[in-house]
């Protein structure tokens, strides 16, 4: 089976595309690279170095099923530049969605986020509840999601709503809540919590990419919410401190997003995630340890997409 994952050299895409290819998948990744390429060779592999804007020179013949992870991430690059983020996040989506179906491609997994919901008291927030984005970066996945529904006759779709994904990866992210709390312990011993009190959902990366390749296996239709461990910011930092002997200062915060998943759809599926934050962050303590993770400006999006659109000027 020949699978294309969109932005597989990003933080999920790196772990991601080695269990695809270890599950015996043919996969060809396309990526622009800007914030490089850390996929090891393989016989299945052919990686592309391509903007996903540019749908005609994505290789879609033979093509069995798309992960579409391709977008700009996070909402400080999304302000950065809101027309890159509609190009790149909704309308490449469209895009590539009807370049799919008249492909003849059979199978699109869409990585969404859980952060569609935007602010909600309710304790159980469902894929049936009301989409509130407040970002553009919210927005964006939202008007995606639409586009990639009008297609949902046409090929099987399959919708994942991800929580705030934390844990080790080649590629790093340390701009999203565990990673960053937990390199602040490690690198600073302050860790610095603005607000405390929102509530974020939390999955980790093994079971955000378990789930891709469970979908690609299990072709069932429809939008899931993927996200197990519903945390405050201040409990989030508090638990990094059980392992790592740090102050937590806490600060005003001009972030108001604050919600709750149910993942419970998916987990009727039969899918199980296996591991929770405690674990990710054990294992970045570790990689940290080992000198394999470093508190570098590239793991860091909002600084390497200001350095790329200054260089762009």
């Amino acid at each position: 089976m020949k699978v294309l994952v969109t932005g597989g050299c990003g933080y999920k895409g790196s772990v991601l595309v080695p269990k695809l290819l270890q599950a015996g998948y043919n996969v060809t990744v396309l990526d622009i690279q800007w914030f490089g390429n850390y996929l090891k060779p393989h016989p299945q592999l052919t990686v592309l170095k391509e903007d996903v804007r540019n749908i005609e020179r994505i290789p879609l013949q033979g093509v069995d099923a798309i992960i579409h992870l391709a977008s700009v991430a996070n909402d400080p690059c999304c302000e950065l530049s809101p027309k890159l983020t509609w190009e790149i996040s909704a309308l490449s989506t469209m895009q590539l969605v009807d370049a799919a179906v008249k492909n003849h491609i059979k199978q699109f997994v869409y990585a969404s986020s859980g952060s569609v919901y935007g602010v909600s008291d309710d304790p159980d927030v469902t894929e049936e509840t009301e989409l509130k984005p407040l970002s553009e970066y919210n927005k964006a996945k939202m008007v995606a999601e639409a586009a990639a529904n009008s297609y949902k006759d046409k090929i099987l779709l399959q919708i994942v709503r991800p929580a705030t994904v934390c844990g080790y990866s080649p590629r790093m992210r340390l701009d999203v809540s565990v990673n960053m709390l937990t390199m602040q312990a490690l690198s600073k011993g302050v860790i610095t919590v603005y607000g405390g009190n929102q509530i974020r959902p939390n999955i980790h990366i093994d079971d955000i990419t378990d789930l891709y390749l469970f979908l690609l296996k299990n072709k069932i239709p429809g939008t899931f919410n993927a996200g197990f461990e519903n945390l405050s910011i201040l409990d989030i930092a508090k638990q990094v401190t059980s392992f790592i002997p740090a102050e937590i200062k806490i600060t005003e915060s001009n972030d108001p997003r604050s919600y709750r998943i149910n993942s419970d759809k998916l987990l009727s599926l039969g899918f199980q995630p296996k591991k929770k934050v405690n674990d990710a962050i054990r294992e970045l303590i570790i990689e940290y340890g080992k000198q394999r993770l470093q508190d570098q400006d590239g793991f860091y999006n909002i600084r390497t997409m200001k350095k790329l659109l200054q260089e762009e000027a």
